[in-house]
């Protein structure tokens, strides 16, 4: 990292203002040759972490390229704990491409994606598991889904598992000196406080992993997928959910032909709700094509929404989506309730498999409150405390706990059995080494690559 990376750090397109970003240790002599105050150059003898009003100028042409404000800090206090300069000029696609251009031609290179976070890792300011929170932050949909990743930036994860590594390593080090030195007058570790502690261990990592499904839920949104045969309801249903006129409704059956996504903020809870084709057999290519995309985005849901028409008696389609979702996590909706009912809720309990059922009118806005609670009731059970739990929302952290369970349990299994000690420290090293990886202490290139890869490039 003996370069200096340089980036826009805000989004393109028209706004009140551009940021350009420099970090590495040519930030400085860069930033002085394409700016000039008032009074001259005098961003060198500005004091650090002071915004220096000017211009920034092509040196070739001493042509101004925009009105600026420009702050240099002094590493090692800053985001990337490298010298940084940060240009702040007007929005828009010009001016931030013009600046971004010169700094490049002056010796910087183009940072990658999440280089700037990235190098933050490296030299040691953030480890691997407050890196990824920033991206949660950005990408974060409701409050709550803020306020998780943020309680991550600021260590909650790091710190639990800290907290286990630091018990695993205490094993690992009486059991080395038990092993080395057999003879000698040391205090050994008994198998029986080995297995007080590989179970102190394993509670501490069920516990964080009993959060992972509310935690996915925070971070990606609930996958909610409204299924039915056409002209049910189901594009009304997306509207009302969502407070807008997002899908076309008519009473023409297939208006609907492919799929639509949009987010929802439901008490903090960010919905993702996919409108989809409704099932039907069609000759139609296009409707068609719609109706499996519907078919396949079910195996995905983490929920669905089948509607059916309570003014109508089942047909074939409907006993095919009651197939579809019979083993799936779903809530049964019954609309058009301000028409004369045709359907036997107690038959229809029994094909559902017991399901909740609710009857609406999305018309009239009957049952929309009822549904809103329902998916909340069957997620949370109530409200969530972010702020007293630390909620695991990644599945890469999420993956490593699966795997550190395994490996204390394989060690849990070995004192139990009172297998020699060095059998049981494998074990016990691959719980610290797969826990590891979840704050960036045991990890590769190839994995810190992909990961900071799914960042924006100014971050």
């Amino acid at each position: 990292m003996t370069d200096t990376i340089a980036a826009i750090s805000t989004a393109m397109g028209e706004s009140g203002i551009g940021i350009v970003r420099l970090s590495g240790k040519d930030a400085l002599n860069i930033g002085n040759r394409i700016f000039k105050g008032n009074k001259g150059n005098i961003l060198e003898q500005a004091q650090n972490r002071k915004l220096n009003y000017g211009h920034i100028i092509n040196p070739k042409s001493d042509e101004i390229v925009d009105e600026v404000l420009i702050a240099f800090m002094k590493g090692p206090y800053t985001y990337t704990r490298e010298d940084i300069v940060e240009i702040y000029c007007h929005g828009g696609i010009i001016p931030v491409k013009r600046i971004l251009e010169l700094t490049l031609e002056y010796g910087a290179r183009l940072a990658e994606k999440g280089e700037f976070t990235k190098r933050a890792f490296l030299n040691g300011r953030l480890d691997l598991s407050q890196a990824e929170a920033v991206i949660d932050m950005i990408k974060a949909k409701t409050d709550k889904s803020f306020q998780v990743s943020l309680n991550q930036l600021e260590g909650s994860i790091s710190a639990k598992v800290k907290k286990i590594r630091d018990i695993l390593l205490e094993m690992i080090a009486h059991i080395e000196v038990s092993i080395d030195f057999p003879d000698e007058d040391v205090e050994n570790l008994t198998y029986g406080e080995l297995e007080i502690k590989a179970k102190q261990v394993k509670d501490e990592i069920d516990k964080l992993l009993s959060t992972a499904d509310r935690g996915k839920i925070l971070r990606d949104g609930l996958n909610t997928v409204i299924l039915g045969k056409p002209n049910v309801g189901k594009s009304s249903l997306l509207n009302a959910i969502l407070r807008e006129n997002r899908a076309i409704v008519t009473d023409i059956p297939g208006t609907t032909r492919d799929i639509i996504e949009e987010y929802v903020n439901m008490d903090g809870i960010p919905l993702k709700i996919v409108d989809t084709a409704g099932i039907r057999t069609t000759e139609n290519l296009v409707e068609k094509i719609g109706v499996d995309r519907a078919k396949n985005m079910v195996d995905k849901a983490d929920l669905i929404i089948a509607v059916f028409d309570a003014s109508e008696s089942l047909t074939e389609e409907d006993y095919e989506i009651i197939d579809i979702v019979k083993d799936k996590r779903a809530i049964i909706l019954l609309n058009k309730l301000d028409l004369p009912n045709e359907y036997d809720e107690d038959y229809l309990k029994n094909l559902v498999r017991n399901k909740e059922i609710i009857t609406t009118s999305i018309a009239t806005g009957v049952g929309i409150d009822r549904l809103e609670e329902t998916i909340k009731d069957m997620f949370y059970s109530g409200e969530l405390d972010i702020d007293s739990d630390t909620i695991v929302t990644n599945m890469r952290h999420k993956d490593q706990l699966i795997k550190a369970k395994k490996n204390i349990e394989d060690g849990l299994d070995g004192i139990m059995s009172n297998m020699p000690l060095d059998c049981v420290e494998v074990d016990i090293k691959n719980c610290w080494e797969n826990l590891g990886e979840i704050s960036g202490d045991t990890i590769g290139e190839d994995i810190l690559d992909k990961i900071f890869s799914e960042f924006c490039i100014g971050k």
